[in-house]
Order: C-alpha cells, then structure tokens, then sequence
C-alpha cells in the first residue's frame, strides 16, 4: 500500500502534468491564433518583426517575412525599421528631459527657442507643439509639387517663417502636427546645444541600451540591420523607402527594432530617465482627440484611452504599431516594411491573446 506521503506526491505531480498539460495547449493555440493574424506579412514578401512583453519578459519575438527582399534578407528581432510617427514618442521625451532637467519649460513660446517665426506664432507654446493644438500649418501642403529632395527639420522652419497665419487659435482645437513636431527637434537642438540625433543618442538611446536606434541622417551612420520599404505594385512589390518628407527627424526619422523597443517600453516604468511628474505629463490627458469608437485623448507622444496608450506610424513603404495596456503589464510592438496595411488593429488583436479576459480555446 502506497504511504500517504506518496499519494500526495503523485496527486501533486499529476496536477502539475495536468495544468502544464493545460498551459502547453493554450501557447499552441496562441501562437497559432498569432501564425493566422501575421499571415500577410509571412513569406517571400515585405514582412514584420513582433514583440509581446508580458510584466518585461518577451512571451513573442520573432520576425515574419522579407526585410530586404532583392537579397532575400529575413526579417528579425534585430531588423531596423523607420518607426514614421512613433518617432514622435522620442522627440516629445527629448523635451519633457529639458523640461526635468530645468533647461527649458513646457510653456515656453516657442519663439523663445525660435524667433524668426512670425508674430502669428506669438502665443504658440511648447505644450501646444507637443499636444497638436498650436494650429500651424502643414509642411506637406507647404512644399509645392516642384520641391527638390529632401526637405529637413529646418526647411520646416524656413517654410513656417513666411506664413503669418494658423488653421486656429493655439490652444482652441486639436489637429495632429508633423509641422509642430518638426519644430520641437529644432527647440531640443537650442536649449540642448546639441544636435537632435546627438541628443537623442546621450541622453535617451545609450543609456537604456538602444545600441541600434537613431535618429537616421543621410551621409551619418548607417542603419543597422536595415529593413527597406515596400508598396504593392500590381501583383509584386516595389522598394518605396524614402520620399521628400523622409529626412525630417522630429516627427518622424527614427530608425529601431523590437529588442531596443523593448528597453524603451521598460523606462516607462521606471526612473531611469524620467521622473513621475514627467512621466505623468507624457501619458496623460493633455487633448480629447476622439469620442468614438472610444474616448481617446492625446498625451505628449501618445495617445491614451481607458488603460491603453499607444501610437503608430505611417510612411512611405513603414507601417508600425507600439501599443501598451500598462496597468497589466501588457505590450505589443509591430513594426512591418510595407505600405499597407497599418497594423494597429492585428497588434490590438494579439494583445488581446494574452489579456487573459478570454480563455485562448475559445478566442
């Protein structure tokens, strides 16, 4: 007959096969319900790198498709891609560090930093920038159709010092602003007097470990693990990656992968870089944005609803998504190298898969 002390030990040894039993067929079905969601990005095709961090352990890591397709090159965990708007987290930060550092205020106007605007920009403060309710105009309808190369940070700035005139009143409504973040990266270069790239580089990047992302200039430091970008051309594809507003950096010019992203994605829970006011300012309330489908506001660098924060970028040939539910603990970062889809809604889909609301079998 067996001892009861042996019947306890096999009655707690047939539980822990049962339930590991039981976590092993929910990672399957979760890792197949993410295999059928990055479908479209698998293959020999433009692809995707896919990150879920779960209380900082990466549960998903893993890159799907083509980062180069003439080389035939795979996507990775360490592939780079031009982050488009999800820059803007990093030049919002850039100015919150100044802010906490005492080098400049949030309610500065931003004449201050930039005086050569026109008295139309009298009243536009920082906050404004960062919170896309300065009103000034876009960049993009400010070129013309015969602009030659590139257009840069400053060439924003020369366009913004011939318009004495706003879409409103800084401060009455909101309208998302590539122009106002342009300006900011100048404003960090004046009170820093650094270089943006430089000071994202000191102060952001090397000390939380991004030792791949850059703010990316041509003629600088390469890119590394480079993905390039893609659009659908008739039943094929054609490399889109760069176009005349792709050198402006403040709204748009970072280059990172889902490793470094990861390190980014852990600062905001501690104090390695910002304080808790700073990091309150980043991610809170700042300007309602929408009502529906959700109430959703904007922050400094973010957009926030009921316990998500998120942002994506779109640019030629880069479709990317950062979204965070921190009060579980929760991120899913999906950068892709193609012009379509955007992928806000597949990263919400496959956060969804580890909320734990639903059991995986019957998602």
């Amino acid at each position: 007959m067996q001892s009861s002390s042996g019947v306890w030990r096999a009655l707690l040894l047939l539980g822990l096969l049962v339930s590991t039993g039981v976590a092993m067929a929910d990672d399957a079905a979760r890792q197949a319900a993410i295999d059928r969601l990055m479908q479209r990005y698998d293959g020999d095709v433009p692809g995707a790198s896919l990150l879920v961090l779960k209380d900082g352990r990466a549960l998903v890591r893993r890159g799907y498709g083509r980062a180069d397709l003439e080389n035939g090159v795979a996507a990775g965990a360490d592939t780079n891609y031009r982050l488009a708007s999800v820059s803007k987290q990093f030049t919002a930060a850039a100015v919150l560090l100044l802010a906490q550092d005492g080098a400049l205020s949030i309610d500065d106007p931003v004449k201050r930093w930039l005086p050569s605007l026109p008295p139309v920009a009298d009243a536009i403060t920082l906050r404004h920038l960062l919170a896309h309710t300065s009103g000034v105009l876009d960049y993009e309808d400010l070129m013309g159709a015969s602009w030659q190369g590139q257009i840069r940070d400053a060439g924003v700035l020369a366009l913004l010092e011939r318009e004495d005139r706003l879409y409103f009143a800084p401060g009455s409504l909101y309208r998302y602003s590539n122009s106002g973040y342009a300006l900011l990266a100048l404003v960090v270069e004046r009170a820093s007097g650094m270089d943006f790239p430089a000071f994202l580089r000191t102060r952001i990047f090397a000390p939380l470990g991004m030792r791949d992302t850059l703010a990316y200039v041509a003629g600088g430091a390469d890119v590394p693990h480079r993905a390039w970008g893609y659009s659908q051309a008739g039943q094929g594809w054609e490399r889109t990656d760069q176009n005349i507003y792709s050198a402006v950096l403040g709204d748009g010019g970072i280059y990172s992968n889902i490793e470094d992203l990861a390190r980014w994605d852990a600062a905001w829970y501690d104090g390695r870089l910002f304080d808790d006011a700073t990091r309150a300012q980043a991610l809170g309330r700042q300007v309602q944005v929408a009502s529906e489908p959700e109430a959703t506001w904007y922050g400094f660098g973010w957009r926030v609803a009921d316990g998500r924060q998120w942002h994506n970028g779109e640019s030629i040939g880069f479709r990317n998504s950062l979204v965070r539910w921190p009060e579980r603990r929760l991120t899913v970062v999906l950068l892709s190298n193609r012009n379509d889809p955007t992928p806000y809604e597949t990263a919400l889909a496959i956060g969804a898969l580890f909320l734990d609301e639903i059991p995986p079998g019957r998602r």
